[in-house]
């Protein structure tokens, strides 16, 4: 039977999460599928081989977990969320897909946690974030604690919305108003705080933009 592990979270902003998609939950995958572009891309470029451990920050209503553990048949997969609203409908979405045994959750914070506390696991062979960043008003303190959580040889892989450079000046307008509905912020520094980091801690950056600005995907590559 899956279950999430609890740890301390940020109480006012789980709360606001929960507020957030307490109902949008129910029709969030077949919504977002339209405009959460690059996610699958980025499942299928994890690369995972045999028993390498995934995690997710951020993992919502589970479908990115579940992607992943059907795309690598033996990785052993993990995920948390600060929503424990949204959690409840991952757990029950990785029950039906009888996918309890190689996924395990857990209702924690992007912005302070530590991967063996969460799961037993010193590191993980590949971390995603996907469209989480935008969402997090302080983004800049989940990469530190994102990078701690990879494991040696390991990688950080992130999507999210870019800019919109490449595309029309009202098309931006219009998603960014939208977006702000529901309190998701995009940003262009994240690649200044992942090459700092990446200075910082020996590890290797590759940064790309996808769809003509639309969003991109960066890869933190620690070395063995």
């Amino acid at each position: 039977m899956a279950r999430i592990l609890e740890l301390p979270v940020d109480a006012d902003a789980g709360e606001k999460m929960d507020a957030i998609y307490r109902y949008q939950r129910y029709i969030y995958d077949f919504t977002r599928k339209y405009y959460l572009l690059g996610r699958d891309r980025l499942i299928r470029g994890l690369n995972v081989s045999g028993h390498q451990s995934v995690l997710e920050i951020g993992c919502g209503t589970g479908r990115n977990l579940i992607a992943t553990a059907l795309a690598f048949r033996e990785a052993r997969v993990f995920g948390f969320d600060i929503s424990k609203a949204m959690l409840e409908t991952s757990v029950k979405s990785i029950q039906r897909r009888g996918l309890s045994h190689r996924i395990r959750t857990a209702n924690a914070d992007a912005t302070n946690f530590e991967a063996e506390t969460l799961f037993g696991e010193p590191g993980f062979d590949r971390v995603f974030i996907s469209y989480t960043l935008s969402m997090i008003p302080v983004w800049h303190e989940v990469l530190p604690c994102a990078a701690d959580a990879i494991a040696p040889g390991g990688e950080l892989h992130i999507v999210d919305f870019g800019m919109q450079q490449g595309l029309p000046g009202w098309f931006k307008r219009l998603l960014f108003a939208w977006l702000e509905r529901f309190s998701v912020r995009p940003t262009g520094d994240v690649k200044f705080a992942l090459e700092y980091i990446a200075r910082q801690r020996g590890y290797a950056l590759r940064y790309e933009t996808l769809y003509r600005g639309y969003a991109y995907h960066a890869v933190l590559k620690r070395p063995a």
